[in-house]
């Protein structure tokens, strides 16, 4: 007997490892290395054609000049979009005279539909991709974490404002990461793939009280390959103005300047939010390519 069973436990073993082996590709889908040690970015599933997700909270429109270059999702009903409207005949979102944004893709939400003139949207349909769209958001948030991409730095104690910075994972030991005083540059030095990734347990803040910053890319930095996990919320130029770049996955909420402001604000990326919502005001915001 005792032959017996250490024979089926080799057997055992032996089936295991084939499984292991087996689940090989899957496991690396989610890498976040290359063999050499450089940064890859993550998988984005359905939300690399998405310029903003709301999460469970919907959206909300300031200001007549927004543009959405790409998708809308949230998970929320059709109700809780605010201000957009996209191609679809009829397909208004709560706009008034004054708060009217164009979403030039998209938009996917929770029934209702939004007017009586557009049945094909806040539909069950639309629904599911909204919570794909959620899963994969989550996904990524995860697969940007500290746990995931350990030894990030902070090379200014949480200021980004001034530096220029080379390929990396960078870590706001405080908590929050500030882009302020001046912009901050991020370079590439020659190689388009070339990636990097900032957390910030707490907050981003993009901007001054009275003036806007931006992100710079040089020598062949891709504004694809550029990543902000934000554990709480982003403030993105409350001041307005300013050209932000890469995806912007926050926790707790995405928002672009300030109600009344006039002067267009531009993200070249994505700001998708897991629980809160996303507010524009007068804000173009332009997908990057796969």
């Amino acid at each position: 007997m005792r032959q017996v069973t250490v024979g089926k436990m080799c057997m055992l073993a032996l089936l295991m490892a084939g499984f292991v082996a087996g689940c090989g590709p899957a496991a690396t889908s989610s890498a976040t290395t290359t063999a050499d040690g450089k940064q890859v970015s993550p998988p984005l599933g359905v939300t690399v054609t998405f310029g903003s997700f709301g999460g469970s909270s919907g959206a909300t429109n300031q200001g007549i000049n927004t543009v959405i270059n790409g998708d809308f999702g949230t998970t929320a009903a059709s109700t809780l979009v605010t201000g957009f409207h996209d191609a679809g005949a009829g397909c208004t979102y709560t706009e008034t005279g004054s708060n009217v944004g164009l979403v030039n893709g998209k938009i996917f939400t929770a029934a209702p539909p939004p007017t009586v003139g557009c049945p094909s949207e806040g539909t069950a349909t639309t629904s599911a991709s909204a919570m794909q769209a959620a899963t994969d958001a989550t996904a990524i948030f995860n697969n940007l974490s500290p746990a995931s991409r350990a030894g990030g730095t902070d090379p200014g104690a949480g200021q980004l404002g001034g530096l220029v910075l080379a390929p990396g994972i960078y870590k706001a030991a405080g908590g929050s990461f500030l882009i302020t005083g001046t912009d901050l540059t991020l370079d590439a030095k020659g190689d388009a793939t070339a990636v990097w990734v900032f957390q910030s347990a707490s907050s981003l803040t993009v901007g001054d009280a009275g003036a806007p910053r931006s992100v710079i890319l040089v020598n062949g930095a891709l504004a694809k390959n550029v990543f902000w996990y934000v554990g709480s919320a982003a403030t993105i130029n409350a001041a307005g103005g300013g050209a932000m770049v890469g995806t912007i996955i926050a926790s707790a909420g995405v928002t672009f300047s300030t109600s009344g402001v006039t002067a267009i604000t531009t993200l070249n990326g994505r700001a998708l939010s897991l629980n809160a919502s996303v507010t524009m005001v007068n804000t173009v915001i332009n997908v990057p390519a796969p």
